[in-house]
């Protein structure tokens, strides 16, 4: 049975790093699960055994390079005790720089960003990944809605505006570096860039 149990898994593996290699070349729409298939050397079914269709295989794929809402929350809950939004801040910081240093994430969010149209075939992934953009921006709300926080916003700045503002700045980040990897260094040029956005954000903002 563990041996059952362990081949599956690594027919499971060698089927996302197919599709992973496949939705970087061709990108998302233009990739069949018969052609997944056979790069991983499987047959369909084998696909169809581990994944329901396309949408599943895709959604399990992002799984692989972002958080679960529930470890968001965790993280989010272990605030600083200084300042309740360092947390999210560092949070914001460590996402852009694993681009750097973590080469399955900058894959796999180059295919999101840059490799994927959002067909029919791919409703259901759409769902599911603007359901964890609205969970994400809704957890970033919570903390600029903070007790201690929400005098220290800068005038007509609401929670919701700012939670929106930062989602903004980590996607344009994500996404121009992605496009021109020479725009910005993420090691050296995050924290920077994050906390500069924070000072819009917040009117005392330190680090």
């Amino acid at each position: 049975m563990r041996r059952t149990k362990e081949e599956a898994e690594k027919t499971r593996s060698a089927i996302l790093e197919a599709a992973e290699a496949l939705f970087l070349e061709k990108g998302v729409a233009h990739t069949s699960l018969e052609q997944i298939a056979r790069h991983a050397g499987v047959t369909r079914g084998a696909v169809y055994w581990h994944f329901e269709n396309k949408a599943h295989l895709f959604h399990d794929m992002l799984s692989h390079v972002r958080l679960p809402p529930e470890q968001l929350a965790e993280r989010l809950s272990g605030c600083a005790e200084r300042d309740p939004l360092l947390a999210l801040r560092d949070l914001c910081v460590e996402a852009i720089e694993s681009l750097a240093v973590d080469p399955q994430k900058r894959r796999i969010f180059t295919i999101l960003l840059r490799r994927c149209e959002f067909t029919e075939e791919l409703r259901e992934a759409e769902e599911r990944h603007e359901a964890f953009i609205n969970q994400f921006i809704g957890l970033c709300e919570q903390q600029f809605s903070s007790s201690c926080v929400l005098d220290r916003l800068q005038p007509g700045m609401t929670p919701r505006l700012a939670a929106r503002t930062l989602h903004a700045l980590i996607i344009g980040l994500f996404s121009d570096w992605l496009r021109d990897p020479t725009l910005f260094d993420p090691l050296n040029d995050t924290a920077p860039m994050i906390d500069a956005c924070f000072r819009g954000l917040i009117r005392d903002w330190q680090v």
